[in-house]
């Protein structure tokens, strides 16, 4: 606060004490001038103080994250000797264990829903045991919530239309209704529409009407539900009033301290002081991990936020620990409202980077103008005395850079060469072939020699020739795909699969879909190199695909995935 309060200071004394004698107008605008300089000031220091702030405060929260496995290891230590002291409870003692299950479940319901699930479930049956209709609905209530928490609205409230409400204690019936306020508070949410939500507002906040009664007026309860029903209504001053209360309040617990803050949170939201939001969920979600709370709101919002003002880094690392607490807790509803932002995050940290990259190449391109204009320059300023050495320094560079391209096509092409050279080796040998064969027939005809003639014709082998063929292209197509045998019978059961013959490279089932990875899909042309029939290609075709324990449709496509080498 210092340099700025200087900085008012010296504005105020070289505006208002200069000896000169100055008009009254002349004074009154200088005056103006000094009012507007001192909001700037303040505006813009205020504006700093608070991003440093909330720097602090994300470090403290990042932290947090890297002991959160502490947090939950001293949760998890305190759970286990309350069921070890469940244990150790005589099987007769019914009044103790539904106390300890109570407690189980307290510590459970915002930890794991599977396990407060049982827990709530292991109070049902032990008030059943005791035939006692209070913890019978006690215990319903306490199922009905860990129902709600994981978002199955309509198995929630069937199981509060079974309490008896009429029967509770003042405390347990403000417990109720503050439960069916968050009931109905969460389906307004979850609908978020103005059709009904503005109804299970209104049903919310009348049964918070009815827990305010029932609560202390100075007591936490009383304090955060009254600040929640300000907000619900858009009476934003009065519920900052409660929640600023609590706010002071060093007495709260984590978990209190959490509920504020995030509550808290959503009435600067609401009003559009972003800044403030963020540094009230940051504060709650270091309470939610510092208590062991998987069933949370906060860290996600607080991602949501942060997404939204383009900290990319901050929003991806918070909403990858929302989804690990959605995920450890079981809540359905968070699951999705996490699987919801977490691809726009990752997107939008993809096409970051992809602007960073056209920005280096930009960059790039533009260094590298700059170097071959000062290169020109040198080259222009020095031709007469250094020709000869700039010349074999272009010519060097060039053919590293020619190498270096050949090298890439070279690599990027071996595929083709592969073939081409296979190609032309073996037209060579034919051509050669035909030479040898020609020049013999000529001289056979020229001597009359009918009988050599017809021996000659003898000598060429046809079947010869195509095994030499399909063999040079197993060879060569195997050289290329060294695993394709292997893969190809990844996806057939072990019967099914292909066993070659001794000295066999590829079968005809093998050429087929060689060829397939080769780029060549119809059938037609498949037949021709093969010397089969269109229908026989089909044939073998759909026979291997019938086999295969990968999907028809997508059998060609896996064949396609085989790499090269």
């Amino acid at each position: 606060m210092a340099a700025p309060r200087a900085a008012i200071y010296i504005l105020a004394k070289t505006v208002f004490f200069q000896k000169n004698t100055r008009s009254l107008p002349v004074t009154f605008l200088a005056y103006m001038k000094f009012r507007i300089a001192c909001i700037v000031l303040l505006i813009v220091h205020g504006a700093a103080f608070g991003q440093k702030k909330t720097d602090s405060l994300l470090t403290a929260l990042n932290d947090v994250i890297e002991t959160a496995a502490r947090y939950d290891q001293a949760k998890i230590q305190s759970i286990q000797q309350l069921k070890q002291l469940t244990d150790r409870l005589p099987a007769g003692d019914l009044t103790a264990r539904f106390s300890l299950y109570q407690q189980l479940y307290e510590e459970y319901k915002i930890f794991n829903y599977d396990s407060a699930y049982n827990y709530a479930r292991k109070l049902q049956a032990t008030a059943t045991s005791l035939n006692d209709p209070l913890r019978s609905d006690v215990a319903r209530m306490k199922l009905s919530f860990i129902l709600l928490s994981s978002g199955m609205f309509r198995e929630s409230y069937d199981t509060l239309q079974q309490v008896r409400v009429d029967r509770f204690p003042d405390s347990l019936k403000a417990e109720y209704y503050c439960f069916m306020a968050r009931y109905y508070y969460d389906l307004a949410d979850y609908d978020n529409d103005q059709y009904h939500t503005p109804g299970y507002n209104v049903l919310g906040t009348a049964f918070l009407d009815s827990a305010l009664r029932l609560f202390p007026p100075s007591s936490f309860n009383y304090n955060y539900y009254s600040g929640l029903r300000n907000i619900r209504i858009g009476n934003r001053e009065d519920a900052d009033r409660y929640f600023q209360t609590l706010m002071r309040d060093t007495t709260l617990t984590d978990h209190e301290l959490a509920l504020t803050a995030s509550t808290l949170s959503d009435n600067y939201i609401r009003s559009g002081e972003t800044d403030t939001a963020i540094q009230l969920l940051i504060q709650a979600a270091i309470a939610d991990i510092r208590s062991s709370t998987k069933e949370t709101a906060a860290i996600f919002n607080l991602a949501s936020l942060l997404f939204r003002q383009g900290d990319l880094q901050s929003a991806s690392t918070y909403i990858e620990k929302a989804l690990n607490d959605a995920f450890s807790y079981g809540a359905r509803q968070r699951k999705i409202q996490v699987s919801a932002i977490l691809p726009l995050i990752e997107a939008e940290k993809v096409n970051r980077v992809e602007s960073e990259k056209r920005t280096l190449i930009t960059y790039a391109a533009i260094v590298t103008l700059l170097l071959m204009a000062l290169v020109a320059l040198i080259v222009v300023i020095f031709r007469q005395l250094r020709k000869l050495k700039i010349a074999q320094q272009i010519i060097t560079e060039a053919n590293i850079k020619q190498q270096e391209i050949n090298h890439k096509l070279t690599e990027a092409n071996k595929f083709k060469d592969e073939y081409i050279g296979y190609f032309f080796n073996g037209n060579s040998e034919f051509y050669a072939k035909m030479e040898k064969f020609k020049r013999n027939l000529e001289t056979k005809v020229a001597d009359r020699k009918l009988e050599e003639i017809r021996l000659l014709a003898n000598t060429i082998n046809i079947k010869k020739e195509k095994e030499e063929l399909l063999g040079n292209f197993d060879r060569i197509f195997l050289k290329l795909f060294p695993h394709f045998i292997e893969e190809f019978n990844t996806m057939f059961s072990p019967e099914d699969q292909i066993q070659l013959k001794e000295n066999e490279l590829l079968n005809t089932d093998l050429r087929i879909f060689a060829l397939i990875r080769m780029g060549i899909h119809d059938s037609e042309k498949i037949a021709r190199i093969l010397e089969y029939s269109v229908n026989t290609i089909n044939t073998y075709k759909t026979r291997i695909k019938n086999k295969s324990i990968v999907p028809n449709e997508d059998f060609e496509h896996r064949i396609m995935e085989i790499r090269s080498i």
